[in-house]
C-alpha cells in the first residue's frame, strides 16, 4: 500500500500519480482543522469531481473521509458519494 499525501494537489498532478502507482482504488483522508468532521459544499463537490474524472481511468474511489476532533465523516456512509 502506498501513502500519498497532498494538499489540494493540480489535477493533473494528483491522477499522474495514482496512474505511476497502478492504482486500481483510492480512499480520500483530511482532517478538519476546526474539530468538526461534517463534510462541506467544497468536500462534497471535490470528492464528486474526483469520482467523475477516476472512474474512466479505471479507479474506483472507495470513500472520502474526514477525521475531527472527537470522531470522522465517511461520505460514502452518508450517502454522498
Amino acid at each position: 500500500m502506498h501513502r500519498i499525501t497532498l494538499q489540494l494537489p493540480p489535477q493533473n498532478d494528483f491522477f499522474s500519480s495514482l496512474l505511476e502507482l497502478s492504482a486500481t482504488a483510492i480512499i480520500l483522508v483530511h482532517n478538519h482543522p476546526s474539530g468538526d468532521p461534517t463534510p462541506s459544499q467544497a468536500d462534497i463537490q471535490m470528492t464528486r469531481a474526483i469520482v467523475d474524472i477516476a472512474g474512466p481511468l479505471g479507479i474506483s474511489v472507495h470513500d472520502h473521509i474526514i477525521v475531527g476532533k472527537n470522531g470522522h465523516a465517511s461520505l460514502k456512509g452518508l450517502k454522498l458519494m
